[in-house]
């Protein structure tokens, strides 16, 4: 579900966020979503193609917390991998674990 920022300085802080992130990865997707716990939060959803998405909120860790703490803007990164990328980890995942430790079940 793609959420419709009216705020101004929200869609500063998303357009600011995207471009630092599409300047590093020009494949990367975005899509505007409201926090579902916390409906007021705004989260940037971010797919990008690589084994570690987390590199993305490494690279505007500090800036979305400027936004957060500095000017109350409540926005997340959210960063995920491409569908294709998530379905290697899974084929890679199940090939070395069995399926019970896949989803953190003990069988003993």
């Amino acid at each position: 579900m793609t959420t419709a920022v009216t705020d101004t300085h929200v869609q500063r802080a998303i357009s600011e966020l995207q471009a630092v992130i599409t300047e590093r990865y020009p494949t990367a997707t975005f899509d505007v979503t409201a926090g579902e716990d916390e409906p007021t939060a705004i989260h940037l959803r971010t797919t990008v193609d690589l084994d570690d998405p987390d590199e993305v909120l490494d690279l505007v860790i500090d800036r979305v917390l400027a936004f957060q703490v500095e000017q109350g803007i409540p926005v997340h990164v959210i960063p995920l991998r491409t569908p294709k990328r998530l379905a290697q980890l899974l084929k890679q995942t199940s090939a070395q674990q069995t399926p019970a430790a896949l989803i953190g079940v003990d069988v003993q």
